[in-house]
């Protein structure tokens, strides 16, 4: 499933072309995706401005001018990709199966952005501006790791007294939103802390390097384009980088990468979710 870094490279390489935007046709393929489209969907986008176009953990949430946001999440294979038809202007064609292409947007300037998703885990909705922070979706969520709200002492709140592994909590966007397991695994072997340590026994001094190691593998992802592991493009068709430069994840048998550390990346299950990490030194 695309994470944070995957989510935010689409939001940037959408934004130049829906920012501002008067969407002049929609069309809706099926009534469904993961869950039903909302009512009136069509009539109820077209005709509207696209004021502003933000990410909110992996949620794609564009404000429009009718004073509802469209919320998009991009579930497993969810690929939002432009054609743009105006003059001058680089076209590249969506080129996935058009039979997964469930829902098209046309701008008055000639851009077509298209929502492909292959397995329709992805899901879409428009939600009041009003209301939209007091929706399930958005309500209990932790402050953006890239945001100001995050830092040591916004982890130090949240882990303390806390018994559930490191690993787990960081994954509860309760505690920080948009979070996911590849990064959460990169982020704790930067810090040199083993994804069983329970929360609430890490020092003062090893949260500050974590959240600085979260920000930092985080920032260096979404320069990379993301992640491609099987589907992940990004708006404008390309592929991720940032998984040429994993340190743990993915490589369980590899030398680890750390100077003068001679562990091994080895893998385990927790809560079902594959963990990787040098036992040598994550502490």
């Amino acid at each position: 499933m695309p994470e944070l870094p995957e989510v935010e490279t689409v939001r940037r390489g959408l934004a130049p072309y829906l920012v501002g935007a008067r969407l002049a046709q929609v069309e809706q393929r099926r009534p469904d995706l993961r869950f039903p489209l909302p009512d009136r969907f069509v009539q109820r986008l077209t005709g509207a401005t696209v004021m502003s176009l933000e990410r909110r953990a992996k949620y794609l949430r564009a404000a429009l001018d009718t004073g509802e946001t469209l919320v998009c999440h991009l579930g497993m294979t969810g690929r939002f990709l432009v054609e743009d038809e105006a003059p001058g202007r680089f076209v590249r064609s969506a080129g996935d199966d058009p039979k997964h292409t469930h829902v098209v947007l046309r701008t008055q300037a000639g851009v077509t952005v298209s929502f492909n998703d292959a397995r329709r885990f992805g899901y879409m909705e428009l939600i009041g501006a009003q209301v939209l922070e007091r929706h399930p979706w958005f309500a209990g969520l932790g402050p953006e790791p890239l945001g100001p709200d995050f830092g040591p002492q916004a982890l130090a709140d949240a882990f303390a007294g806390r018994r559930q592994s490191i690993k787990a909590t960081l994954l509860d966007q309760r505690v920080v939103a948009g979070l996911g397991n590849i990064y959460v695994c990169e982020a704790l072997h930067r810090a040199a802390i083993h994804p069983e340590r329970p929360a609430g026994q890490v020092s003062a001094p090893r949260l500050g390097r974590l959240a600085r190691e979260i920000v930092a593998t985080l920032e260096e992802a979404i320069a990379a384009g993301g992640s491609t592991l099987r589907d992940y493009r990004d708006a404008q068709g390309s592929l991720g980088y940032f998984q040429h430069a994993f340190k743990v994840y993915g490589r369980e048998d590899a030398a680890c990468v750390r100077p003068a550390c001679r562990g091994v990346v080895r893998r385990m299950v927790q809560s079902g979710r594959s963990s990787f990490y040098c036992a040598s030194c994550q502490k």
